[in-house]
């Protein structure tokens, strides 16, 4: 077993471009990320050829800019990990290639990893290690799912979206709010001016003690609830202010569009619906919890940002007497270094990879 290790991380699986080097799979000598929202933004989302394209326009400056931070040369590295699954398949492949070129250059193993798994173990980087087993929620534009996690490298799936992710319905919901993109910064924003109470949206919970999660009836409520309901007067009229009036109008569903709300209104809105999310993500999670008896709860993925929802679940691993383990913001969205520190142990475990290892859109068990 390799008690000590220096590994260099690559991630490209969706809009960030990432590389970093990291310690021991826990101290982060360097974590470089090129966004790309600027150039989704426009979209309303990320453009899957737009996003290949520009990880192959980043990829060589931010390995370089990587390696200089951290301040160390390829003759120290012991090995290359890199996200291989899930993803958007041009953008896995634009780095999963440059890590077998990195890997073959610098004469060391390739270590291919799941990026999913990877933000299940983003809290203990630059921190202490995670106690086990532990429940981990992982939140993001792509995936909302629950984990048994018995150590960094073993992890069973508990439950996932039936439909669509977290992350994906901030966005969709900024978009019908006029908020712009990305939805979870803004909306958690916005909120902070909002009262989370007002509106009464559905909260998915599906059937029993279902670890699985749906969110696209809360989306269809919001919807219906600015553009009223389908085959329902669309004509604009001037509405009434004050939490009686919109009180009113989310029970009938009697909106005529996103223009004729005020500012107050719309924060309302944004307010309402995310304490819908984080209020079910908080349930399935404390469920998870309970059920595998877990000593620590996880969150991570870029919704585990999102200040209500890290706040809430504070209060629920107090009620439990469990621990709580967030990312610092800089590692919830997609990183490097949460690659390079599960890597690490792979790399530990002696889990290589050829140099044929193939990129997957989706999770191969």
């Amino acid at each position: 077993m390799t008690e000590s290790a220096l590994i260099f991380g690559v991630e490209s699986s969706c809009d960030e471009t990432s590389c970093a080097v990291v310690a021991d799979g826990r101290r982060v000598l360097s974590n470089v990320v090129s966004s790309q929202i600027d150039l989704h933004a426009r979209f309303g989302g990320v453009v899957p050829e737009l996003a290949s394209r520009a990880h192959i326009e980043a990829i060589n400056t931010v390995i370089e800019r990587a390696m200089n931070q951290a301040n160390v040369s390829p003759d120290q590295i012991d090995a290359v990990a890199v996200t291989c699954q899930p993803g958007l398949i041009g953008s896995l492949l634009v780095g999963l290639m440059a890590a077998k070129t990195l890997a073959w250059t610098w004469g060391v193993p390739l270590i291919g990893v799941n990026h999913v798994y990877a933000h299940a173990y983003s809290p203990a980087l630059d921190a202490e290690p995670v106690e086990y087993p532990a429940a981990a929620l992982i939140c993001s534009g792509g995936h909302t799912a629950l984990y048994r996690c018995d150590s960094p490298r073993d992890l069973e799936l508990l439950g996932s979206t039936i439909d669509d992710a977290a992350g994906e319905v901030f966005d969709k919901v900024a978009c019908i709010l006029n908020l712009g993109y990305p939805g979870g910064p803004v909306i958690d924003r916005v909120a902070g001016n909002g009262d989370p109470a007002l509106l009464d949206f559905p909260r998915s919970l599906l059937k029993g003690d279902s670890l699985d999660f749906s969110f696209s009836g809360l989306k269809t409520a919001v919807l219906y609830h600015v553009n009223g309901q389908p085959g329902g007067s669309r004509k604009p009229r001037r509405r009434k202010t004050g939490p009686h009036a919109l009180r009113q109008a989310a029970q009938s569903g009697a909106g005529h569009g996103i223009e004729h709300f005020t500012e107050q209104e719309i924060a309302d809105v944004a307010a309402s619906f995310q304490q819908a999310v984080v209020e079910v993500l908080c349930v399935k999670l404390r469920r998870a919890a309970k059920q595998i008896a877990a000593r620590t709860m996880i969150v991570g993925g870029g919704v585990s940002a999102n200040s209500a929802l890290r706040n809430a679940l504070q209060v629920e691993a107090d009620k439990l007497g469990c621990g709580l383990r967030m990312p610092p913001l800089s590692y919830c969205v997609d990183n490097a270094a949460m690659i390079a520190g599960l890597g690490f142990h792979y790399f530990q475990a002696g889990k290589i990879d050829a140099y044929d290892l193939p990129a997957r859109a989706t999770v191969r068990r």
